[in-house]
C-alpha cells in the first residue's frame, strides 16, 4: 500500500496488496482502495454551485451547505464534526494558519478529539463565512455553544440549532446531480475526505500529517484515502486549493444578496 504511487508511476498498473486486508484494523468496514472524484471534477461541482448560489431559493441555508461540503474537500473532516463544530472552536491564533478543534465519536463511543491546521485555503473559507453568510442566521457568534453551521431551527433563547448531517448530505448529493453527473450517488461528504486526502498527499504533505488531519487510528487507512491514480500524471498536480480569485467571487457575491 505504501508504494502503490511509485508502482503506478512506473508501470501504469494499480496494484493492491493483500498483506493489508489481512491487517487491516478490526471491524467490518470494506477496506478496497476508493477512488475519490478527480480533482478536476471537484473544482468543476464547486464552481458551479459557487455560481448556483446567487439564485438560491433560501441563500443563507445553501452558503451553509456549500461551506461545510468546500471546507470538508480542503481538509478532511468527518459530516458529523462539521455538525458539531462550533464558532468558538476555530483558533484562529495558533500555529501558522489557525486550527479547528475537531470533536467526534470513535467506534466504540469514545469521544474523540484534534486541532487540525487551517491549511490548503481553508483559513480563507472560514473568515468570508463568519464575516459575512454566517450573520444571516443570528447574532449570537460570540456566545459560548454558537454552531458554526446553523439550522434554520431556533431554540426557546431564539438562537439557532446545529445543522443536521441529513441535510448537508442531501445538499451534496443535489449539488452533484446538477453539477457531476457521472458522480451522482457517490459525490458524497465521505468522497470529500477521500479527495481531501489524495490532494494533500499530492502537494507533498506526509502521509502521517494526514493521518493526524483526517483522525486516523490506522496509517493504512489513510493510505486508503490516498488515490494514486491522481498522484504522478506527467507534471501535472491536483488543484483543490482556495484560490485569491475564489474568495473574491464569493465576496462579491454575498455583497450583491445583501
Amino acid at each position: 500500500m505504501r508504494h502503490q504511487a511509485d508502482i503506478h508511476a512506473a508501470t501504469g498498473v494499480l496494484v493492491q496488496c493483500p498483506v493489508d486486508e489481512i491487517n487491516r484494523p478490526r471491524g467490518k468496514t470494506n477496506m478496497r482502495v476508493r477512488i475519490p472524484p478527480p480533482a478536476a471534477d471537484i473544482d468543476r461541482l464547486f464552481a458551479g454551485w459557487r455560481d448556483d448560489l446567487h439564485s438560491a431559493r433560501k441563500y443563507a441555508p445553501s452558503v451553509r451547505n456549500y461551506t461545510a461540503c468546500r471546507l470538508a474537500s480542503l481538509i478532511g473532516p468527518r459530516v458529523s464534526e462539521l455538525c458539531l463544530l462550533e464558532v468558538h472552536d476555530i483558533r484562529w491564533d495558533l500555529g501558522t494558519f489557525g486550527k479547528v478543534l475537531l470533536r467526534g465519536k470513535g467506534s466504540r463511543g469514545q469521544k474523540k478529539e484534534r486541532l487540525v491546521p487551517l491549511i490548503n485555503g481553508s483559513r480563507e473559507l472560514l473568515e468570508w463565512w463568519l464575516q459575512g453568510p454566517r450573520w444571516e442566521f443570528d447574532g449570537h457568534l460570540d456566545e459560548p455553544g454558537a454552531p458554526l453551521f446553523p439550522s434554520e431551527r431556533r431554540d426557546p433563547g431564539g438562537r439557532c440549532k446545529r445543522v443536521s448531517t441529513s441535510a448537508i448530505r442531501g445538499a451534496m448529493a443535489e449539488a452533484a446531480e446538477r453539477h457531476l453527473p457521472r458522480w451522482s450517488g457517490r459525490a458524497t461528504p465521505h468522497a470529500l475526505r477521500h479527495s481531501a486526502a489524495s490532494d494533500l498527499y499530492a502537494q507533498g504533505i506526509n502521509v502521517v500529517a494526514i493521518q493526524e488531519l483526517l483522525g486516523h487510528r490506522w496509517i493504512n487507512t489513510t493510505m486508503i484515502y490516498v488515490n494514486p491514480r491522481e498522484l504522478h500524471q506527467a507534471g501535472e498536480k491536483p488543484q483543490v486549493a482556495w484560490s485569491r480569485r475564489e474568495a473574491e467571487g464569493l465576496r462579491s457575491l454575498y455583497e450583491l444578496a445583501a
